[in-house]
C-alpha cells in the first residue's frame, strides 16, 4: 500500500503527509522516528538536534545559557542542517547526521550534559521564537517525520498524523542508562531516574510551549511494548489514515 499526496488545509497545494511524535524525554521518539522515517521513506526533523546544536555552540562561543535575546540572536545565525538516514558499522538503529555550519556535530550533541543543556534553553521564549520558522520551513514540502515535545501542539498543529510517544520514568531511565553504559559513560541509574524525573518537570512546567498531547494525537505507551513493535504500529496507523485521505 502506498503513501498518497494530499491536500494542504492551508495552501490547498498537493504534498506529502507530516508525521509528529511528541513526548517526554527518554520514551523512545529519536529511535521510533529514526526508523518510521525510514520505513516510510520520508525525511526525519530531529527538532531536539536544532536546542543541542545550539547549546553546545552556546558553550564553544561563550554565550551564556540564560541569556535568551543573545541565544536567539545566534540560533539565527546557525546553519543546521540533516544527512540522509544511514546505518553505520553495527548500529541497528539508522544515525541521523547533523551538520552545524558545515561541520558534523552528530556525537557531540548526544551527552547527556548537552541534552540537559537544551533543555534549559528550549525553554526560553526567545530562543523557541527563532527556531520555530526553521522547524516550519523545514516541512514545507511535506514528507517528513518530526518528533520533539511541541510539534503536534505548536510547530504542526495541523500535522496529519501525530502520536505522543511516553513511557514510565522508571523504564525510560533505564534504557537511557543501558545506552549510556554501551559507550563507556560512568553513569548510576539513580543518578539517570533523577535526571530523568528534572527534565520531565522542566518540560511540562514551562511557561512557552510546554510538553503535551494534543487532542487529536494517538496516545502510545512503551513502558512494556518493544520499539520495533511500537514503529510497526506507527508505519501501519499512518499507511492506513494516510490511504484513507
Amino acid at each position: 500500500m502506498s503513501l498518497q499526496l494530499i491536500a494542504d488545509q492551508k495552501t490547498g497545494k498537493e504534498r506529502m503527509p507530516i508525521v509528529a511524535i511528541d513526548g517526554p524525554a527518554g520514551a523512545g521518539k529519536s529511535t521510533a522516528a529514526r526508523l518510521l522515517a525510514y520505513q516510510l521513506g520520508f525525511i526525519l526533523i530531529d527538532t531536539g538536534a536544532l536546542y543541542r546544536v545550539l547549546a553546545l555552540t552556546a558553550l564553544q562561543e561563550d554565550v551564556a545559557l540564560s541569556d535568551g535575546p543573545a541565544l536567539a540572536s545566534l540560533a539565527r545565525k546557525l546553519e543546521i542542517s540533516f544527512g540522509k538516514l544511514e546505518f553505520r558499522e553495527s548500529d541497528p538503529i539508522p544515525v541521523l547526521p547533523v551538520f552545524c555550519n558545515g561541520a558534523e556535530v552528530t556525537k557531540d550533541i548526544r551527552s547527556p550534559e548537552i541534552g540537559m543543556l537544551a533543555s534549559n534553553v528550549s525553554k526560553l521564549p526567545e530562543v523557541r521564537e527563532a527556531l520555530l520558522q526553521l522547524q516550519r520551513d523545514f516541512g514545507n514540502t511535506g514528507g517528513i517525520v518530526m518528533e520533539g515535545r511541541d510539534i503536534g501542539t505548536v510547530i504542526f498543529p495541523d500535522a496529519e498524523i501525530k502520536f505522543f510517544l511516553t513511557a514510565s520514568v522508571e523504564s525510560r531511565a533505564q534504557r537511557r542508562w543501558e545506552e549510556l553504559q554501551a559507550v563507556g559513560k560512568s553513569i548510576s541509574l539513580d543518578q539517570v531516574i533523577g535526571e530523568t524525573k528534572a527534565r520531565d518537570e522542566q518540560d511540562t512546567n514551562r511557561t512557552h510551549a510546554p510538553l503535551r498531547k494534543a487532542n487529536d494525537a494517538l496516545l502510545i505507551d512503551s513502558t512494556t511494548i518493544r520499539l520495533p513493535d511500537v514503529v510497526q504500529q506507527m508505519a501501519e496507523i499512518a499507511r492506513e489514515k494516510i490511504n484513507k485521505k
